[in-house]
């Protein structure tokens, strides 16, 4: 069996530990819990006929005040860049992070999922955003880690973007 390890990377408050819950656990909680350091989860997971066992480092968010280690991303095999869709800013910090990330690890594959799409009514990324996106060449899709929607699809992508 293959094992993967993919980091969770964003800024603060994106939703990154509640993203891993919901794909992991199928659970979602409105409890706020900051990440201290690296929390890390498993999952075992067939893709296109390949067994994996994910092992999911769920990294604490960037700030002002932190700035997350570039040295929990040695050993991935991918990383998630998570945005949250109601702060326009979280996409910035995912700009310099994954440029970040690219000069430590080098080009292994990454996925973007900009967060929060239940909360659609405050989104603040619009077409403009998803245009540089696109521009930059990322794959992106809109996910919510209250409702599940895209959170499998996410780490399913990312998985067979490892495997090839």
């Amino acid at each position: 069996m293959l094992q993967k390890k993919i980091c969770m990377v964003g800024a603060f408050a994106t939703g990154k530990t509640s993203l891993v819950a919901r794909y992991v656990q199928g659970i979602y909680s409105d409890k706020y819990q900051t990440t201290v350091g690296v929390k890390i989860d498993k999952k075992t997971v067939s893709v296109l006929g390949q067994e994996l066992n994910l092992i999911l480092w769920d990294i604490h968010g960037e700030d002002e005040f932190q700035k997350i280690k570039m040295s929990y991303l040695r050993g991935s095999a991918g990383y998630i860049l998570v945005v949250d869709g109601t702060r326009r800013d979280t996409l910035g910090t995912v700009f310099q992070l994954q440029a970040k990330a690219k000069e430590t690890i080098g080009d292994v594959p990454f996925i973007t999922i900009i967060n929060k799409y239940d909360l659609n009514q405050d989104w603040e990324i619009g077409e403009e955003e998803l245009d540089e996106l696109s521009q930059r060449e990322w794959t992106y899709l809109m996910g919510s880690a209250r409702t599940g929607l895209g959170v499998e699809e996410c780490f399913t992508k990312l998985a067979q973007m490892m495997i090839y």
